[in-house]
C-alpha cells in the first residue's frame, strides 16, 4: 500500500512537471519595456506691461503678440539643444508705473524667467532694465526712449525702433511737408513723451520753424483747456504732443472747441483705434508717426493679420507684430545656441539675423537698437488713420 502510494504520488508529480513545462514553453516571451520619453522642460519667459488702467489697451494687444507666437512655437513641439521644451509665459502687471515697474521686474527675475518679453512703457522699461542686466535675463522691450539702450546694459534689446528717428522725420515733415513754421509743443513728462518731444523739436528747429510754445502736462491729464489757451496766443500752425491716447484724445476736443486752427500732431501711442473713439470728430486731421511699415506692407503682414483675428476674434492694433517678433526672436536664439541658460543664448541673440512678420531683417547694433527700420506718416481722414509716407532709416 506504501509502495502504491508512492508510486501515485510520483507518477503525479511526473505529471504537473510536464505540464509546467509545456505551460513555459507555450508563454510568449516577455515585451520588452517602453524606453522613457524625454523629459520635456519647461522654460519660463517673462512678460510686463500695463493690463489695468487707461494704458491697458496697449498691454493687452502686446500680450497677445507674445501669447500667439509661443502657442506657434510650442505647436511645434520645439528643442533646444536636442532636449525637448515647452515655453512658458509669466505675466505681470507693471500699470505703467516706473515703481510698480522695478516691483514686477524683480518678482520675475524671483520666478526663474530665462527671457523677458517688454516692458512696455519707457518710464517703466528703463528702471526695470537694470534688474534684468544684474540678473544676466536678456529683455526686448517696446520701449522706445534713447535713454532705455543708452545705459550700456548687453541684455537691452528693442522691439521697435527709437524716438530719435521717429521724432526727426516728424520734425522734418511738419516744416517741410506742412510748411509749418510756428509750432506749439506739449509733452506728458513720461520718459516716452518727453523724449519725443525733444527729439522733434531738435529736428524742427533744425529744418527752421520756431517753438513758440513748450508746456507740458501728464499722463493721467484730461483738462488742458487752460494750456491751450496760452497756445492759442502763439498762433502755431502745428501742435505736438508728446504722450498717449487717452490724454490726446481729449486734448484734440478742445483744441476744435478753442478754434485754435493748428494741426495736431503725434507718436505712436496716439495712433490707435482708442484716439478715434475719445477725439471723435475732432480726429480729423490729426497726424501721428508709427515706428515700422503699415501692417499691409509689412513682409509677414497679411498672414499674421488672420491669425490674430483667428486666434483674438479682434483687429491688430499697433504693437502685437512686434512683440509677436520679439518673442520668435528670443526663441530662436535659444535654439542657436542650443540653450535657454541667459549666458549661453544672449551672445546668439546679440548676432540676430531674421526675417520677421514686420521686417524681412531683424537684428542689431552694439546698443541693441534695431539695425533697420522705417517709420510712417498717418493722417486721420473721415475717421479713419490713412498713410502718408513710409520713410526708411
Amino acid at each position: 500500500m506504501k509502495m502504491n502510494a508512492l508510486f501515485q504520488c510520483s507518477a503525479l508529480a511526473v505529471s504537473l512537471a510536464l505540464l509546467g513545462g509545456c505551460s513555459q514553453k507555450d508563454e510568449a516571451p516577455a515585451a520588452a519595456a517602453p524606453a522613457a520619453a524625454p523629459e520635456v522642460k519647461v522654460v519660463k519667459l517673462g512678460f510686463a506691461a500695463p493690463l489695468t488702467g487707461p494704458q491697458a489697451h496697449y498691454g493687452k494687444e502686446m500680450q497677445n503678440g507674445v501669447i500667439l507666437a509661443i502657442e506657434e512655437a510650442n505647436a511645434g513641439q520645439p528643442q533646444i539643444g536636442g532636449q525637448p521644451v515647452r515655453f512658458e509665459l509669466v505675466s505681470e502687471d507693471d500699470q505703467a508705473d516706473p515703481k510698480q515697474g522695478t516691483a514686477v521686474a524683480q518678482k520675475l527675475v524671483d520666478a526663474k524667467i530665462v527671457g523677458m518679453l517688454g516692458h512696455f512703457n519707457s518710464g517703466t522699461s528703463i528702471p526695470a532694465s537694470r534688474i534684468y542686466s544684474e540678473a544676466g535675463i536678456p529683455e526686448v522691450a517696446m520701449a522706445t526712449s534713447p535713454a532705455y539702450t543708452g545705459n550700456g546694459y548687453k541684455t537691452t534689446f528693442r522691439a521697435m525702433t527709437n524716438d530719435v528717428q521717429q521724432g526727426s522725420v516728424m520734425g522734418r515733415f511738419a516744416v517741410e511737408t506742412l510748411k509749418a513754421h510756428r509750432i506749439a509743443i506739449i509733452d506728458d513728462r513720461t520718459a516716452y513723451g518727453q523724449g519725443l518731444a525733444d527729439e522733434f523739436e531738435k529736428s524742427a528747429k533744425a529744418a527752421g520753424a520756431d517753438i513758440v510754445k513748450r508746456e507740458f502736462t501728464s499722463d493721467k491729464g484730461t483738462d488742458f483747456m487752460a494750456i491751450l489757451t496760452s497756445i492759442k496766443s502763439a498762433k502755431p500752425d502745428v501742435v505736438f504732443f508728446g504722450g498717449a491716447d487717452a490724454q490726446a484724445g481729449p486734448m484734440a476736443r478742445q483744441i476744435k472747441q478753442l478754434g485754435i486752427k493748428a494741426a495736431l500732431m503725434g507718436g505712436e501711442m496716439i495712433k490707435s483705434p482708442n484716439f478715434l473713439s475719445l477725439a471723435g470728430t475732432a480726429a480729423d486731421g490729426t497726424i501721428a508717426s508709427l515706428a515700422g511699415l503699415p501692417l499691409a506692407q509689412m513682409p509677414g503682414g497679411k498672414d499674421y493679420e488672420t491669425k490674430y483675428k483667428a486666434r483674438f476674434n479682434e483687429d491688430v492694433q499697433i504693437y502685437s507684430p512686434y512683440a509677436y517678433d520679439a518673442t520668435m526672436v528670443l526663441i530662436a536664439a535659444m535654439k542657436a545656441a542650443g540653450s535657454s541658460e541667459p549666458a549661453k543664448y544672449l551672445p546668439a541673440l546679440a548676432k540676430t539675423q531674421m526675417a520677421g512678420v514686420t521686417s524681412g531683417t531683424i537684428g542689431y547694433d552694439e546698443k541693441g537698437d534695431l539695425k533697420d527700420g522705417a517709420i510712417t506718416v498717418y493722417k486721420v481722414e473721415g475717421g479713419e488713420w490713412k498713410v502718408l509716407e513710409a520713410s526708411s532709416k
